[in-house]
């Protein structure tokens, strides 16, 4: 047992810092010293990361009645340690090992759970955010899905590229190579068929418009080597295709009672089905733990930085965040703008012009968050602003930006009511 003098403000008198490694973790006790006022007495013990280890863990910080406990998040590692205290009742902090950097000082393994104790008791670091049992199974159970899409697409890419080596521009024709007319003309390939004209009359519905272009397209190499492997593709790819189907009903199962959340979601341009289940598993459905769309931005990862030093202002790049709900905000910001009376369009634009593209996008998704964050708050469907919303919010701005063009163009302009 050790003795610190420190004397920061103190917001929990019992303490507990818990530095998590994949066998073992150290975890340091910080209590006041009886004997001495301003001072803390610090007891560190370590412990395996095996079930039973554990438990005494969880044991022995119920002992010293510890007031919080902080982790830090190493790797998959700290939930093996954070679920069992949590379950017990702790009451626990997960701390993103990016907030402690720069702020430790000597670097060994009881140094470290010594000041997460201390930063825990003096609030110098804050939560992280940790769902309940449900939302984690179904953050899990769709971030599966969504690696199972993108191998998906790996294996669509493989066999393009197979058939790029037999010579044959079957997707310079027909772009999807796992459509119907294609399936059909690759399973005779597969079988043995190498008439480009009786593979081309395979074609279905508006694919037999292309059958001229196909016969050309058609004409190869197709060896018995490229049959096994387009064959061994195309079984993954179908595979591939059953688990996401399997993990689609498992989640619907799960979503059951979350169909109006995911119905207001729907109606966000951009945001389909899949995209809103991943907006529930990753936020839990709940704004209760972002007290403000600008924390929900923050935690995603869609609001720009700030890093100002002696009055200067230096890169501002937006944070890492969510990498999921990132991704799909990016589609969706996307889809958005592409809308062209909508407001999202006429924001991008009027962005993209000072800011640049890139920035324009990010701010997109940003106001995307902000509507995610009210729909769910506030349990309402989405309102659009409309394509005229900047003009009606000023329109001395819309008029003056009127007359300026016409000016370029040497011709004045002038402006009269409406009469009623």
């Amino acid at each position: 047992m050790t003795k610190s003098s420190a004397r920061d403000e103190v917001l929990y008198l019992r303490a507990a810092g818990v530095d998590v490694g994949k066998r073992f973790v150290m975890a340091c006790v910080r209590t006041p010293d009886p004997r001495r006022a301003g001072r803390w007495l610090l007891e560190t013990e370590r412990f395996d990361t095996t079930a039973g280890a554990i438990r005494d863990l969880r044991d022995w910080l119920t002992e010293h009645a510890v007031e919080i406990v902080a982790l830090e998040a190493t790797s998959d590692y700290w939930r093996a340690v954070y679920y069992p205290l949590q379950d017990a009742g702790l009451n626990l902090m997960l701390v993103n090992p990016a907030h402690l950097r720069g702020i430790k000082g000597r670097k060994t393994d009881p140094s470290d759970a010594a000041f997460l104790a201390r930063a825990a008791a003096s609030g110098m670091v804050l939560a992280s955010f940790v769902p309940d049992r449900a939302i984690r199974e179904l953050r899990e159970l769709t971030r599966r899905r969504t690696e199972i899409r993108a191998d998906r697409g790996r294996e669509i890419q493989r066999l393009e590229k197979e058939l790029e080596d037999s010579g044959l521009k079957l997707t310079s024709v027909l772009t999807d190579v796992t459509g119907v007319s294609s399936r059909r003309i690759l399973a005779a390939l597969i079988d043995g068929e190498r008439d480009p004209a009786t593979l081309a009359e395979l074609a279905l519905s508006h694919a037999r418009a292309k059958i001229p272009a196909l016969t050309v397209a058609l004409e190869g190499t197709f060896t018995d080597h490229h049959a096994f492997m387009c064959r061994h593709f195309l079984t993954q790819i179908d595979h591939l295709a059953e688990l996401v189907t399997e993990l689609d009903m498992r989640i619907a199962d799960l979503m059951r009672d979350r169909d109006r959340d995911l119905n207001n979601l729907d109606t966000i341009p951009g945001i389909g089905r899949t995209a809103a289940e991943i907006i529930i598993s990753e936020t839990g459905g709940d704004m209760a733990p972002f007290a403000t769309a600008a924390h929900l931005a923050s935690w995603i990862g869609v609001c720009p930085g700030l890093n100002e030093s002696a009055g200067v202002n230096k890169s501002g790049h937006t944070r890492h965040g969510n990498a999921n709900l990132k991704r799909i905000l990016g589609t969706a910001a996307m889809a958005a703008i592409k809308q062209k009376n909508s407001y999202y369009a006429v924001y991008y634009r009027r962005l993209a012009a000072r800011r640049g593209r890139q920035r324009a996008l990010v701010a997109v998704m940003h106001k995307l968050t902000i509507a995610i964050w009210h729909i769910l708050t506030d349990k309402v469907t989405h309102h659009d602003l409309g394509a005229d919303y900047f003009t009606r919010r000023d329109p001395q701005r819309t008029m003056h930006q009127i007359v300026k063009q016409a000016n370029a163009l040497g011709m004045t302009v002038r402006f009269d009511p409406i009469p009623a």
